[in-house]
């Protein structure tokens, strides 16, 4: 039976959510987290058994996770976790560059005092969970997403925060074959120090920069 990291009052609040945004939840945080990894075969009965709901909940998460492009919806062979081609690799990060460097030139011209004081906190956070690799992944992309939201336009938030779905597997391999990863943090204080100066043009640059950076070292680990 597959057992995908459980869902946590941390990582999800199931208080007022459908059976099928919980089954939803469930399996993309296990994708995003490593424990259903590309190739996995995903079993609606083992899913349903796990949640201890029906499998109709479990199918139609499957379908709206196949919608998003995460898994492969086969005949007779049911789903699997999307293992990603190179080319899409690259389709992804130039898609996730477009977009965010959009996003993030926008929210500089947003940016409050208080905005600054939370992306300082969630950049302290990212120093000191360095080394533990699940809350790194995590802390990157609330780092990333506070960015993306300041710029106020939700459809390309939404484009961004499925985008950075399919990122997070990619940035495990990386992070865990790449010793060099570690020295990533730096991006993140030269991407705040832009925000501080109010300079759009340059912080759509950087933003651009640092994807299409992460794509290339990504790939080598990958292919």
């Amino acid at each position: 039976m597959l057992r995908p990291m459980p869902i946590t009052t941390a990582t999800m609040n199931l208080s007022n959510v459908s059976a099928q945004e919980e089954a939803y939840q469930y399996l993309l945080n296990a994708i995003r987290m490593g424990t259903l990894q590309p190739g996995s075969r995903i079993i609606a009965e083992d899913i349903a058994t796990e949640l201890d709901m029906s499998r109709m909940p479990i199918r139609e998460a499957l379908r709206r996770l196949s919608a998003e492009g995460l898994i492969s919806l086969r005949t007779n062979r049911g789903a699997v976790v999307k293992k990603l081609s190179r080319e899409e690799v690259c389709e992804i990060f130039e898609m996730r560059a477009v977009l965010e460097g959009l996003a993030a030139s926008m929210a500089v011209k947003n940016a409050t005092a208080s905005d600054i004081k939370e992306l300082e906190l969630l950049l302290a956070r990212l120093r000191a969970v360095q080394n533990d690799l699940p809350l790194w992944i995590t802390a990157h992309r609330e780092f990333h997403e506070k960015i993306s939201a300041l710029s106020r336009a939700p459809r390309i938030l939404a484009q961004i925060t499925s985008l950075h779905a399919l990122i997070e597997p990619l940035m495990r391999v990386w992070i865990e074959s790449s010793p060099e990863s570690k020295n990533v943090n730096s991006v993140h204080e030269r991407i705040l120090e832009v925000m501080k100066s109010g300079d759009a043009t340059e912080m759509e640059k950087l933003i651009k920069k640092h994807s299409r950076v992460t794509a290339e070292v990504i790939l080598k680990s990958m292919f």
